[in-house]
């Protein structure tokens, strides 16, 4: 065995240049295929696991989906209204531990604006057992022009206790829809590493008063200094709910669903599992792509040793002379084949840690969920293994070519 090692070290040593080439071929192979299935492992439990603070999303009539993507992860349009005192009720059910109003739909440099209350610096938990913490400041009072940011959003807009800010109607920014109104940071909240820290926290009855918003249907913009709003007038775009069982859940959708008349996504969990399934043959096609990947990295490597074969004729006669039987030569390309997937093996974690870092980044920059780029996957111990077997069924073509050498011919 340790002859057989000698001789495919030397080769590769002799062929470098292919064998580089192929190593490369084969290192892009796995990592591809690891990167496939671990981002979309993690995506999906990024997104449907854990605890995420909510247990349900009440809004106006329409798409579930597209009321979890607008509250909790800030990434779509809101599906629109629903009256205040829809959210008073939610909030006065017995088996409702929390309930807090959202009200969207404003942005600052992109980063979105939700307008709320300041209970829930006090009662939100985005993980089990533990809430907002400030990492400097305080939360904003409830009847002033204040502000909190999330954590990523403070660092990336530049903005720190004192700052001031003036709010862009919309969701994305566009230049010139500023609003009058002016806002002061009065606090930034710890990292949590949810959607949260990309969030611009102010009161919501700045959002009433803010300058080209209706409060309600055919209600004007109400002014800065005016008196309290009607109860009636006000609406929110949402309510985010945290119950005290999951029984409470199951009996607040069947009463909302009773009615027709909006919209419980409810577990949340189970709505992005749902979005999750539904483009699943998104990850189908990327694993494909992976596979054909792996078929030409297998076909590469084929012609790459098989190419050799010729020039390597009078060694394999040489070692047959020598007294090497024909299955000695036979294993020296099969494992040269599979030393080759191999190293391209190790060389594929390297390309997957890279695509993973990179696709950490990126989909915390876009959703603010976090990946774990070092998560263990089952595809990161069967994929070099795998690649492993089909390099040596790569070369079994090129060894019984080895094989079949004809010593006298050869030599004479």
């Amino acid at each position: 065995m340790r002859s057989l090692f000698m001789i495919v070290a030397r080769s590769l040593r002799q062929h470098a240049v292919s064998t580089l080439i192929t190593v490369v071929a084969a290192g892009l192979a796995s990592g591809l295929v690891m990167s496939v299935f671990t981002v979309s492992e993690q995506s999906k439990v990024a997104f449907t696991g854990g605890d995420i603070g909510y247990d349900a999303v009440l809004g106006a009539k329409g798409s579930p989906l597209q009321l979890v993507l607008n509250t909790v992860y800030h990434l779509e349009t809101s599906p629109g209204n629903i009256p205040w005192a829809v959210y008073e009720e939610t909030k006065a059910r017995p088996d409702v531990r929390y309930a807090i109003p959202y009200a969207v739909g404003d942005n600052l440099r992109g980063y979105r604006i939700v307008g709320t209350t300041s209970e829930i610096f006090d009662v939100f938990e985005y993980q089990r057992g533990k809430g907002f913490d400030f990492d400097r400041g305080r939360a904003f009072s409830d009847d002033r022009m204040e502000a909190v940011l999330g954590a990523k959003a403070a660092k990336d807009l530049g903005l720190d206790i004192g700052s001031e800010f003036r709010p862009s109607h919309g969701v994305r920014f566009q230049p010139g829809t500023e609003h009058a109104e002016v806002y002061v940071v009065t606090g930034v909240l710890e990292a949590t590493n949810t959607p949260a820290d990309q969030v611009v926290w102010i009161p919501i009855e700045g959002i009433y008063r803010m300058e080209g918003h209706k409060v309600a249907e055919g209600k004007e913009t109400v002014e800065r200094g005016a008196k309290l709003i009607p109860d009636e007038w006000k609406e929110v775009s949402a309510v985010m709910i945290k119950y005290h069982s999951i029984a409470a859940g199951m009996f607040h959708k069947n009463d909302v669903d009773s009615g027709k008349l909006y919209t419980l996504a409810w577990p949340i969990a189970d709505v992005m599992g749902g979005f999750f399934n539904k483009m699943g043959w998104i990850t189908q096609i990327l694993l494909y792509v992976a596979y054909l990947v792996v078929v030409v990295a297998a076909f590469g490597l084929l012609a790459s040793i098989y190419n050799t074969m010729n020039e390597r004729r009078r060694e394999f006669a040489i070692l047959r002379a020598l007294g090497a039987r024909k299955s000695t030569v036979f294993s020296v390309i099969v494992l040269e084949a599979a030393t080759i997937a191999f190293l391209g093996s190790l060389l594929g974690y390297a390309v997957y840690l890279g695509i993973l870092s990179v696709a950490t980044v990126v989909i915390r920059d876009q959703t603010g969920v976090v990946m774990e780029a070092f998560a263990y996957h089952p595809a990161l111990l069967w994929t070099p293994v795998g690649m492993v077997v089909i390099g040596a069924f790569a070369g079994v073509f090129p060894a019984f070519k080895a094989y079949s050498t004809d010593v006298a011919r050869t030599l004479a």
